[in-house]
């Protein structure tokens, strides 16, 4: 089985653009140079014992901090001048690890971000990005990554197999994303140990909250379970550990808040059980 088709999608645009600016990084920093750098990193933090039990723990479910400066959904969300500060706060609000978008062209990332918030804090840290290429994991670990994103949506099962192969090999987790029955499948097929359920359709950017509790029941005990978009407010993430999360991503609705420390600590105060 492979994914289908994602002409004409926004999913197909953002990673034609990726493959673009990845090709400039590879002529500017061969591939033997990365992977050096990859095996002279920190060794990477247990990313998967960090977010694993959420559902189950009286103080709340792990929250997956997001920096992010805009989106193609929404656009410009915040000015964020010093991401490092912005992930202390995180870290100082509980946060069991922080995402760090690296896509330049529609997100307003870059690897200056993820190298800034590696310095800054002292939980797992995930590169968010639209991993498409060996090259890219590598130079994810180089840069201090502990987790990267596999967009089941947007790779075959070969590569789907690969790169989770590869996360492992570089001491790293992945999130392995989904957002239909089918998805789910593949990457339990694969050996998932981490599924997040995006319940914005990346193909269409609609996003529809109660498509995790539909998603949900056919994710296996095992796996820990991430629930990705749709935070506003701390009901949707009561709403989210109430249905088996076992932490929420959230981006927007912290970078938007104006005191992220505190905007943590009460969406984990919400979802106590």
């Amino acid at each position: 089985m492979t994914t289908g088709s994602l002409s004409g999608t926004v999913l197909d645009r953002i990673v034609e653009g990726v493959r673009e600016d990845l090709a400039e990084r590879r002529r500017a920093v061969p591939l033997t140079k990365v992977q050096r750098a990859a095996t002279e990193a920190t060794p990477a933090l247990d990313a998967h014992a960090a977010l694993q039990g959420g559902r189950d723990d009286t103080s709340g479910v792990r929250i997956i901090a997001e920096v992010k400066r805009s989106s193609p959904s929404a656009g410009a969300l915040a000015e964020i001048s010093s991401p490092a500060d912005l992930a202390r706060s995180y870290q100082a609000g509980g946060a069991a690890a922080i995402s760090v978008l690296t896509e330049q062209r529609r997100f307003g990332g870059s690897l200056a971000d993820l190298d800034a918030v590696r310095a800054a804090v002292s939980i797992p840290v995930l590169r968010k990005d639209f991993m498409v290429d060996e090259y890219q994991f590598h130079e994810a670990r180089a840069h201090g990554a502990d987790l990267v994103l596999l967009i089941v949506a947007a790779l075959d099962d070969a590569q789907l197999r690969d790169f989770l192969a590869l996360s492992h090999e570089l001491g790293m987790h992945a999130l392995v994303e989904t957002h239909t029955v089918e998805e789910i499948e593949r990457a339990m097929a694969v050996g998932a140990r981490i599924v997040g359920v995006n319940v914005r359709n990346l193909k269409t950017l609609d996003v529809d909250v109660d498509h995790y509790s539909v998603l949900a029941p056919h994710l296996d005990d095992s796996v820990v379970r991430i629930a990705e978009s749709g935070v506003r407010s701390e009901r949707e993430v009561a709403d989210y550990a109430a249905r088996g999360a076992d932490a929420v991503l959230v981006g927007e609705a912290l970078v938007k808040h104006g005191d992220a420390t505190a905007a943590i600590r009460d969406f984990r105060a919400a979802s106590r059980p």
